[in-house]
């Protein structure tokens, strides 16, 4: 199982998901023109606001669901498929499936950002770390390349006993 090159690019998605889900993807600030500085973070568990001044209450907004289940599914389903290597046909379903759910990631995170920024009128500067579903989807791709190639070679191997 771990021989395996899809098994090891699985294993780095689900390292990357599992970062994806404590690190803050976007910071949604207000405008210059703005009367009061405001600083929010949006990440998997929510949108939180970062204030300079320690008597202030900070603002958070919870309930992002959305972003959070597809933040926990990605590694989640990556995980499932690594021990799928007995079924390379179902896991190359499941990767396919794998690399939607990490595009649909964009989808949510744009809907999210929209509805910020319709709501707090803020404008939003995007972190590094939200690439990371970008990597994993291309992770996925080489990860699904690879077990048809296998599929293949199983295949190829009993036409020829």
């Amino acid at each position: 199982m771990i021989q395996r090159i899809q098994t090891l690019y699985l294993l780095i998605i689900v390292a990357l998901g599992i970062t994806l889900c404590f690190v803050p993807i976007l910071q949604l600030v207000t405008p210059e023109e703005a009367t009061e500085l405001h600083i929010y973070q949006l990440s998997a568990g929510g949108l939180d606001e970062i204030t300079s001044d320690p008597c202030q209450p900070a603002v958070s907004l919870q309930g992002l669901w959305g972003l959070m289940l597809t933040t926990a599914l990605i590694p989640l389903l990556a995980l499932v498929d690594i021990f799928l290597y007995k079924k390379r046909i179902l896991q190359a379903r499941l990767n396919i499936f794998l690399a939607m759910l990490c595009l649909g990631y964009y989808g949510v995170l744009a809907l999210y950002v929209w509805l910020a920024k319709m709501s707090l009128g803020v404008e939003w500067h995007i972190m590094p770390w939200a690439s990371i579903p970008l990597i994993s989807f291309v992770l996925t791709l080489m990860a699904t390349r690879a077990i048809l190639k296998d599929e293949a070679l199983v295949r190829a191997a009993d036409r020829i006993r």
